[in-house]
């Protein structure tokens, strides 16, 4: 398992941390603390009369330049950055007529545990520790029936505690941000995938289906012009019709993208528009409407069926070469079903590979229906789809 200070990989907000660079250190507790030690130290050298000599001097350089060592821009994971620190913190300590300074060593395996990692912060606060009761032991080899040693030892094993729960949690904090910042990524990322996969399917679905039924009117006036001229008039016009329809979508596509607003949809009357379109002498068309429609404008679940509607009539246009279709709409107490049925040349489902059918069954899953296409070369095709009434869009 990889310690806390090798295994971030983000920059958390309030780090100062390059992109890829371990963890820094908490800002504000190296500067806290060397101000606490400063004060301390000389108020000591003021009772002591020491207040204006080169000890006293040279120990608040020591505290300065530690500061500066906190604010030059020098990689964390330096070990000439982390020997600098520890030897002016020796330095000071050694400086000090308040004793405090010692208190400082709890900064190194602090700053240790974000450059590092654990392990090595807890070797460096055994090594403090060691270091302590070394010059204890210099100083005065019955230290340990000292109370004032005795206290000043428990009072640096509980400030390393501290220190090292403190930079635990203060990685793991920007871990943390780090994870959910790298999630919210994520999820704008797949926010827009989604969103540009509604407006594939938006496209293909009605321009497409529009644009499909302009060449066919177009194509019946130009085989009609010559023996029929009424008949390619009216193609014409139901060419310029679809024409209408498409423009009329592109703009209600237009305000939905603004305000986020559909506008209602009565599905039985949208569906005999799109039988009339294709019913034109070659194909007979039948549409039966079952049940009461619901109230109120069409929700998503609605709106996917007549876009499945609207799709496999322009396949019927397009591929199927038959003569009969028929558009069942059922409206139920739970759900909604459609079902297109034509007596056409029919296909393998698994061999289409076109953006009509999947743009079908996306759109039943996004509302939490089914799609079922029955279908065999020679043998027509049937596509059921079926949505609960109270179907509402997801991202999924």
């Amino acid at each position: 398992m990889a310690t806390p200070g090798l295994s971030a990989r983000r920059t958390s907000p309030g780090t100062d941390s390059a992109p890829g660079a371990p963890p820094r250190p908490v800002p504000w507790v190296a500067p806290l603390l060397y101000l606490a030690v400063l004060l301390a130290g000389l108020t000591a050298a003021a009772h002591n009369g020491s207040l204006a000599t080169a000890p006293t001097a040279a120990f608040v350089a020591g505290l300065l330049l530690l500061l500066l060592l906190e604010r030059i821009p020098v990689p964390s994971r330096s070990l000439a950055l982390l020997g600098a620190r520890l030897g002016l913190i020796v330095a000071v300590t050694a400086l000090d007529d308040s004793g405090l300074s010692r208190a400082l060593l709890v900064l190194v395996p602090f700053t240790a545990y974000f450059a590092f990692g654990r392990t090595a912060a807890l070797a460096l606060a055994g090594g403090c520790v060691a270091v302590v009761l070394a010059l204890y032991t210099l100083s005065d080899p019955a230290w340990y029936a000292d109370p004032a040693y005795v206290s000043d030892l428990l009072m640096l094993l509980i400030g390393l505690v501290l220190a090292l729960a403190m930079a635990a949690v203060a990685i793991g904090e920007q871990q943390g941000r780090a994870r959910l910042e790298e999630y919210a990524a994520r999820i704008a990322e797949l926010s827009a995938t989604a969103e540009r996969n509604r407006l594939a399917r938006d496209i293909h679905d009605s321009l497409g289906h529009h644009l499909t039924a302009v060449a066919v009117q177009l194509e019946k006036a130009a085989a009609f012009r010559g023996h029929d001229p009424d008949a390619a008039d009216q193609a014409v016009a139901d060419a310029r019709h679809s024409a209408d329809r498409a423009l009329e979508d592109v703009r209600t596509s237009v305000r939905a993208l603004r305000d986020d607003r559909s506008a209602p949809l009565p599905l039985p009357s949208a569906l005999a528009d799109l039988v009339r379109q294709l019913d034109d002498g070659r194909v007979e068309v039948s549409l039966r409407v079952d049940g009461e429609p619901y109230d109120g404008p069409a929700g998503p679940a609605l709106t996917t069926l007549y876009r499945a509607a609207q799709e496999a009539l322009t396949n019927v246009r397009r591929h199927a070469d038959a003569r009969r279709v028929s558009v069942v709409l059922t409206f139920g107490a739970d759900s909604a079903r459609l079902v297109v049925a034509d007596d056409g040349r029919g296909f393998r489902p698994g061999a289409v590979t076109g953006f009509g059918l999947l743009g079908i069954q996306e759109r039943t899953r996004l509302v939490g229906g089914t799609v079922e296409i029955d279908s065999a070369p020679g043998a027509g095709t049937r596509i059921t789809v079926e949505v609960p009434r109270t179907g509402t869009e997801t991202d999924a």
